[in-house]
């Protein structure tokens, strides 16, 4: 199970077993839930590779990727009493290697490092339970905008100059679940999604039949989000 998920799922147990050993709840914040625009910000910890499809047999990449951070503001519009639209514009940043076993030679050959850092800009739907005392889950999802600020694609050199390329403006779409926490001065809300890109985010090396480029037929990111809001 990934790490993200079990450190998710833990913290939720023992909120949710807090909240049974209260003999009363208190409802906290009960003002936020009558709100129909609401702000705040998220900070958060992401885990992001890729998804690679081949047009060749016997072609793999390897992908060794670090863990990221994520920070940006919400704005929620809230349609219906259970239904939020959120706009969520914010940074996320990692690093991923990428291991070419299909082509021998030295690192510089098999080996590229991709730095990338994201303006993310989703537009989400969330979805929320009625209020139980002070815990609401819900369930999110819907599409982003990504800016890739360290794509390299109007760079003139390629593979052939140890340069991996990838396109600068990338869709995907994303979902998830969490929990809103009803704290005494603010909410609380952490969650957990999925992230996979729409769109080939490859570009391609000048030369025809590149080792690095040709084989690869889709070549896109995917990773797993969990963001920590306050509202």
């Amino acid at each position: 199970m990934n790490k993200p998920l079990i450190l998710f799922l833990t913290f939720l147990f023992l909120f949710s077993f807090q909240l049974r050993a209260q003999k009363e709840v208190i409802e906290y914040s009960s003002d936020l839930d009558h709100k129909t625009i609401h702000f705040g910000f998220y900070l958060g910890l992401n885990k992001k590779d890729f998804k690679i499809s081949y047009t060749q047999p016997n072609t793999f990449v390897e992908v060794d990727a670090s863990a990221g951070f994520n920070i940006g503001i919400i704005a929620g519009w809230k349609i219906h009493k259970n239904l939020t639209l959120r706009l969520e514009p914010g940074l996320s940043s990692n690093t991923k290697t990428l291991a070419f076993t299909n082509i021998l030679g030295g690192q510089r050959d098999s080996i590229r490092k991709i730095g990338a850092t994201y303006l993310r800009i989703p537009l989400l739907l969330k979805l929320n339970t009625n209020r139980m005392g002070n815990m609401r889950p819900y369930v999110i999802g819907g599409v982003s905008y990504d800016y890739n600020f360290s794509s390299n694609e109007k760079n003139p050199d390629d593979n052939f100059s140890g340069e991996f390329r990838m396109s600068t403006h990338n869709f995907s779409y994303e979902v998830g679940f969490g929990v809103d926490l009803y704290l005494y001065w603010f909410v609380f809300s952490p969650s957990i999604r999925g992230v996979f890109a729409i769109n080939n985010e490859i570009i391609r090396d000048n030369t025809p039949n590149s080792p690095w480029t040709e084989p690869i037929d889709f070549f896109g990111t995917r990773g797993v989000f969990l963001n920590f809001s306050f509202h």
